[in-house]
């Protein structure tokens, strides 16, 4: 089967973004035709003028139409596109020049009906996204799922780098409707279906994500809080791993409530965990700065997924 690429990209007020993002498409080294479909999901600080400006330079189309979430507007996009295999990144990626030969590469030598790639930090990425990044990444936060093919088993792809052939599309009806975890529901679905998924490594995107400590608690709390839903509905994917965030936060509060009774040994477990994520992130980013502010990131990143996920715990109850 000869790959013909549509790219989905739906935006919800971030004009800025979706111009980087666009740049970026205009720098791939694929000599083949490929379109991108971008979807304004009821945006009121709009990106069409923005789009206008690629639009002689790539084969772009651009639909408006109601809020829906970004999985309804992906479906959308799908619905919309002319290509046999779908491609869906966030609004908040910049995408590297050889992004559709790997992936092209990859299906031609192993052909699955959906794939994922990891997401990597641009140099031009503050300390904040850049630490962000690693902790969404690194082997000692999250096992490295998102980040090395050597971490991974059989892989969920995520949305914001997710590629889906048209037919797997049309049997799944692609994202349900639902606003948190809609990527991992489509994968079990498409599992369901006898569809396989893989990892391609080198088809990464610089993925900024949230820009604020705020944005970025509140990002991994609804993963969080989307999870015990997802257990309930697909009891047979439930892996012990996932309680690990809320374990860790529970422990991290009783090794200070246990401070105050002069026993230090588990505010010691902990101090060694965070010197790892330091070292760790200072080698791979080369910067104290990032690696100072990987600590923080890290201690958000498990805060918010754990304090999430007991929420979607009671709340599925």
């Amino acid at each position: 089967m000869e790959l013909q690429f549509s790219i989905i990209v739906p935006v919800y007020n971030r004009p800025q973004e979706i111009d980087e993002l666009l740049q970026s498409l205009t720098t791939q080294t694929y000599q083949k035709k490929f379109e991108v479909i971008v979807v304004e999901d009821g945006s009121k600080l709009k990106a069409e003028e923005i789009v206008k400006n690629y639009s002689e330079i790539l084969n772009l189309k651009y639909f408006f139409k109601e809020n829906t979430g970004a999985g309804l507007s992906r479906n959308f996009g799908m619905q919309k596109a002319s290509g046999n295999y779908f491609i869906i990144f966030d609004s908040d990626c910049i995408i590297p020049p050889n992004y559709l030969v790997e992936v092209e590469k990859a299906l031609t030598k192993n052909y699955t009906d959906a794939f994922g790639g990891a997401d990597a930090a641009h140099e031009s990425f503050t300390n904040i996204q850049k630490a962000i990044n690693y902790s969404m990444t690194s082997f000692f936060t999250t096992g490295g799922i998102r980040g090395s093919k050597k971490s991974v088993d059989k892989f969920q792809p995520r949305s914001f780098n997710l590629g889906i052939s048209k037919i797997a599309f049309e049997t799944t009806k692609g994202f349900s409707k639902l606003k948190i975890g809609e990527d991992i529901d489509l994968t079990f679905r498409l599992w369901e279906h006898n569809f396989e998924t893989q990892f391609i490594e080198n088809a990464f995107v610089f993925h900024k994500r949230r820009a604020t400590f705020k944005q970025f608690f509140k990002q991994t709390f609804a993963f969080g809080k989307g999870r015990p839903f997802l257990n309930r509905k697909y009891p047979e994917t439930v892996k012990i791993t996932y309680w690990f965030p809320t374990l860790f936060v529970v422990g991290f509060i009783v090794s200070i409530l246990a401070l105050i009774f002069n026993i230090k040994v588990f505010a010691y477990f902990y101090g060694v965990y965070f010197i790892i994520i330091f070292l760790d992130s200072l080698l791979k980013n080369k910067n104290i700065g990032v690696a100072l502010v990987s600590i923080i990131t890290t201690l958000i990143q498990f805060t918010g997924y754990g304090f999430g996920f007991i929420k979607g715990l009671i709340e599925t109850e």
